[in-house]
């Protein structure tokens, strides 16, 4: 069954396992994990995986979103990234998977609306999940990007409150969890463990969590 923290009211809470790699994606999977964040490169943050394993990862029985990320660094992107960055949903549409993950910045520190609206398009024309990842961290007004990035019709928004942690930033979470109440999900991500676990769901309300911590499945 999928793991879940158990937050003081009873409400369950999905925990999604950011994994490395398709070895520790099938460990997290075995473990329970409720969903999956598959990438490569964790640590410069995350990258998009190579393709063959995209396409092992679809076979987990635990729902796997994958990283949409071509490089480390900013989150502005050329042309020929951006071009990689469809290619790339597109094969995760083919391989099968749950979702992906992606994001994108003008040079303002503003969602980059018309390529992110481009990006969602092509998830969803393969019925993909899409999640917003901590690009909005980065960006120039954390709550003016919440309400773009709700305007693109996302899952979820992947994020530490623009904080270096998502304990540190967990007020702020907190005010993006009630505005985009029925909207989408915002999802605290980033330091989270099975210590600040709780806290950090009593404090925001969120009903996922994101994490790396293996222990994090024994909330």
């Amino acid at each position: 069954m999928p793991s879940s923290a158990q937050k003081n009211s009873d409400m369950k809470v999905l925990v999604e396992i950011c994994c490395d790699g398709i070895e520790s994606a099938g460990t997290a999977a075995s473990l329970g994990a409720g969903r999956i964040e598959l990438c490569s490169s964790l640590g410069v943050a995350g990258l998009t995986p190579p393709r063959s394993e995209i396409a092992a990862a679809a076979a987990l029985e635990t729902p796997v979103n994958v990283l949409v990320r071509p490089r480390e660094g900013n989150f502005v992107y050329s042309v020929s990234e951006a071009e990689r960055m469809a290619r790339d949903i597109s094969c995760c549409g083919i391989a099968g998977v749950a979702g992906v993950v992606i994001g994108a910045l003008d040079r303002k520190g503003n969602v980059d609306l018309p390529l992110c609206r481009d990006l969602v398009a092509i998830a969803r024309s393969y019925g993909l999940s899409v999640t917003f990842h901590r690009a909005i961290d980065a960006s120039s007004g954390i709550m003016r990007a919440l309400d773009d990035i709700m305007l693109l019709g996302v899952d979820r928004v992947l994020t530490s409150g623009g904080a270096v942690s998502a304990f540190e930033g967990r007020g702020t979470i907190a005010r993006m969890v009630e505005a985009a109440a029925g909207r989408c999900v915002v999802m605290p991500g980033c330091g989270i463990t099975k210590e600040n676990a709780g806290a950090i769901i009593d404090c925001t309300g969120a009903g996922e969590i994101h994490g790396s911590r293996l222990s994090l499945l024994t909330l």
